[in-house]
């Protein structure tokens, strides 16, 4: 069976998969070996200083965690901005991965970043009121993560945000390049109630991907946590039917 690599999206760590490996282990007699990976400043890596480093230096990290694994053929998952640095790392160490799943990722244009692609998504005063510190995280974030979550999970859920940041880089970044994915197994994971990234765009992203197969499942933007049971039997037909 392939190893699996979970990579976690904005304002998250690797804590985010916990559902979901916990059900693709239990689905594959707990034979799937898994690692989850965290950006500088998230999960495991909270508290870094990471205003020094570049884009580069982000994946050259990524890259020394997954080497220290010892993982091979490799079906690399991420979720949500974790699109903008699977197409780095399959580009770096493109004999490390069989397969790239992302999962309801963003794909910025060439030369546009993040908060480029986010504002032409939602406008600029979505932007200003998601940033206003005045009012609470949960208030703030609740109906873009939660819209299909039970209300106690969801509370749950949002009181562990707030603590992982991304690297400013990640957010000023506009170099992006997708061509090399033509020749890699890409399958995109879309979320037909997520209100993050629309249906448009999920569709815009999965071809910018190179997507040869593209799964719909019925959940918003977190589905590792709403749909864990359902990624992760996702994630196992993938691991033994990549897309030609």
């Amino acid at each position: 069976m392939a190893d699996f690599v979970f990579l976690h999206g904005g304002g998250q760590g690797g804590w985010v998969w916990d559902e979901t490996i916990a059900a693709l282990k239990a689905q594959s007699g707990g034979t799937a070996r898994t690692l989850t990976i965290d950006i500088p400043g998230c999960g495991q890596k909270r508290g870094r200083d990471t205003s020094g480093l570049t884009f580069d230096a982000i994946v050259a990290e990524l890259v020394t965690d997954i080497e220290a694994s010892g993982f091979r053929d490799i079906v690399l998952v991420g979720h949500s901005q974790a699109g903008t640095v699977l197409p780095r790392l399959a580009k770096a160490r493109p004999d490390l991965f069989s397969e790239l799943v992302f999962a309801s990722c963003s794909g910025p244009e060439q030369g546009h970043n993040i908060f480029d692609m986010t504002s032409r998504l939602h406008g600029a005063e979505a932007m200003i009121a998601l940033a206003d510190e005045t009012v609470p995280i949960a208030d703030r974030f609740r109906p873009m993560f939660c819209n299909d979550m039970a209300p106690d999970y969801a509370e749950a859920f949002l009181a562990k945000l707030g603590y992982d940041v991304w690297p400013q880089v990640a957010y000023t970044e506009r170099d992006w390049t997708y061509d090399h994915l033509a020749a890699v197994p890409v399958t995109f994971v879309h979320c037909l109630r997520d209100v993050i990234l629309p249906p448009k765009a999920q569709e815009e992203y999965a071809q910018r991907f190179h997507a040869r197969r593209t799964v719909y499942i019925d959940a918003g933007h977190q589905l590792m946590n709403s749909r864990p049971q359902a990624l992760a039997e996702v994630l196992l037909v993938e691991s033994t039917n990549p897309p030609k």
